[in-house]
């Protein structure tokens, strides 16, 4: 069977509002991923590989970010880059299947955002372990593990908070929530909230954009020759993870969600 074209794929996979997604879709996809799938899609749409199989193997390059942050140096750091790049391009890859092949499965969205938080998880606890030191000549200094950990927990957290939204929503029979119901009823809330989304710190823990960050630490690190910068990265990770988990919390509390 003849392959598709990019131009061919494109309007069935990309409907309108895909890239749109205000919380649905990451901005390495808008930019430059979602070009990249198209290319890969055309060599898969008439395989026998289907979109669940394709978003374990989404789920299997994630889990990988955190052993790849263990490897010293900035060539670990590539490699986790570059496992958290292999998950968001399958991230693309399968939804973009499913909806060529009008193939759709609740299994598959389940374990999508299951790979959502295990991603996010590996590469935080990953960066952690890396900041310890395991493979230095030196004693091992757990803090940085345990603040890895914590960061990965408060990102988990972050993302359990949003999707528990629908789990109430559903459970009181409520229709889904709307992207408007995310403003918070409060002014002085709502105004807060505009001045976070503008300084985006809350993004450095998500995998991707961590995984960024240790690319950029782990040089710094080179030059200086020690792990100052990385340790100095998880703490504030770890700081951001907490104070995002409650302050996240009350957006939502705040906001018409749970309305």
């Amino acid at each position: 069977m003849q392959k598709p074209s990019v131009a061919e794929l494109r309007p069935v996979v990309h409907p309108p509002g895909v890239k749109d997604r205000r919380s649905g879709e990451h901005w390495g996809g808008r930019l430059y991923m979602r070009e990249i799938s198209l290319r890969i899609d055309r060599h898969l749409v008439n395989t026998k590989v289907t979109p669940n199989q394709l978003t374990y193997v989404m789920t299997v390059f994630g889990v990988l970010a955190a052993p790849a942050l263990l490897v010293p140096g900035i060539p670990g750091a590539l490699l986790g880059v570059l496992m958290v790049q292999l998950y968001l391009l399958f991230d693309c890859v399968d939804g973009e299947i499913a909806r060529w092949r009008k193939q759709y499965s609740m299994t598959g969205v389940y374990v999508d955002r299951v790979a959502a938080y295990l991603c996010d998880a590996a590469v935080l606890v990953g960066f952690g372990l890396r900041a310890a030191d395991l493979w230095g000549t030196g004693r091992i200094d757990w803090l940085w593990a345990f603040l890895g950990t914590l960061a990965a927990l408060g990102a988990v957290l972050i993302k359990s908070e949003t999707d528990l939204v629908g789990v109430a929503r559903h459970q009181t029979g409520k229709e889904p929530v709307k992207e408007s119901a995310s403003e918070p009823r409060s002014s002085g809330m709502a105004l807060a909230r505009r001045a976070a989304g503008a300084l985006k710190f809350h993004r450095l823990v998500l995998g991707i954009e961590a995984s960024l960050l240790i690319l950029v630490l782990a040089v710094l690190d080179t030059v200086r020759d020690d792990l100052f910068f990385s340790r100095l990265g998880v703490a504030v990770l770890a700081g951001i993870a907490m104070l995002q988990t409650v302050l996240h919390l009350v957006s939502i509390l705040a906001s018409s969600r749970l309305k």
